[in-house]
């Protein structure tokens, strides 16, 4: 079993302001880090999990069963967050957690096909019940949409590039491995770029796996349930790794709490709001846990509350 190092997870915990009766929810189980420390401090409160992923359910399942009877997991989407509850009757949260992206055992599973630094079939589905594979977007995908979700999704400054050569190649023959992709990205980048440090196809496998999984439209739907089930003093803590995620964690919290007047022409008192940013700034992991976990280096904290 993958042995999961949960990022940020003291600070995350703490901003939750556990309440051992309140109700929460794990949008993310993944392999059950952040899910395992809530359930521990729960006395007769009670956690939903959310996960895509039917491996990491039962791997966290035997986890959890340690701890607690206090849970129920929940194959689905966190988009289906509020829908999912209302069938379990409840309405109101005490607080939720969003770890975003791929998670680490995702990543070392080298045959989901997440990874660069592994050769496998072209994948990247977190629920792998879904039709759309990397496989298709990569050999399907017009050159304007690959341009596009490489620039918009990966922010890759040579998408079009990137996008000509994988249609040309295709033509060939079909694109059907990670190796073979890394390939074509590397042979269309300038020697510039590739001396570059860190590896060069990350901004196009980040680009794919977001437009499989939908997960920039999931999230802001994802985020828009959590934050109106929250109950009074509930609070949200959201995990991203990358700007694009980041950038719409901090919109949705700003337009929940933006206290802007009125216009030139229409003055009128601030607008009250029933939210408020527990975090002014965004928190980052510290050194240590940089240096005892890599892959938290791009971490980045934000926390909702309604008050």
């Amino acid at each position: 079993m993958y042995s999961h190092v949960p990022v940020l997870l003291q600070e995350t915990i703490a901003n939750l302001e556990i309440n051992p009766s309140g109700t929460y929810v794990d949008a993310t189980l993944g392999r059950g880090g952040h899910s395992s420390k809530i359930l521990s401090l729960l006395k007769d409160g009670f956690l939903y999990c959310f996960d895509q992923d039917e491996q990491a359910i039962e791997e966290s399942r035997a986890r959890l069963a340690k701890i607690s009877s206090r849970y129920e997991i929940i194959h689905a989407n966190f988009e289906n967050l509020a829908s999912e509850l209302k069938k379990r009757n409840v309405d109101k949260i005490s607080g939720a957690i969003f770890d975003l992206g791929v998670s680490s055992a995702q990543f070392d599973e080298g045959d989901r096909g997440f990874s660069y630094r592994y050769d496998a079939k072209l994948d990247m589905r977190m629920d792998r019940d879904k039709n759309l594979t990397a496989y298709q977007v990569v050999n399907d995908y017009s050159l304007e949409e690959l341009t596009r979700i490489f620039k918009e999704y990966g922010e890759e400054k040579y998408s079009y590039q990137i996008a000509s050569n994988i249609v040309r190649e295709r033509l060939k023959k079909k694109i059907e491995t990670t190796f073979e992709l890394v390939d074509i990205i590397k042979a269309s980048l300038p020697f510039k770029a590739l001396e570059k440090k860190g590896h060069p196809a990350k901004q196009v496998f980040q680009a794919i796996r977001i437009e499989v999984n939908d997960e920039l439209a999931v999230l802001e739907r994802g985020l828009e349930a959590a934050i109106n089930m929250l109950d009074h003093h509930g609070r949200l803590c959201v995990i991203s790794f990358n700007s694009l995620e980041d950038r719409i964690v901090k919109n949705i919290f700003r337009k929940y709490t933006y206290q802007g007047e009125g216009s030139r022409t229409l003055p009128s008192e601030p607008r009250k709001t029933e939210f408020t940013l527990v975090t002014r700034k965004v928190i980052n992991p510290s050194k240590e846990e940089i240096e005892a976990n890599p892959r938290s280096k791009s971490a980045h904290l934000r926390v909702l509350e309604r008050k």
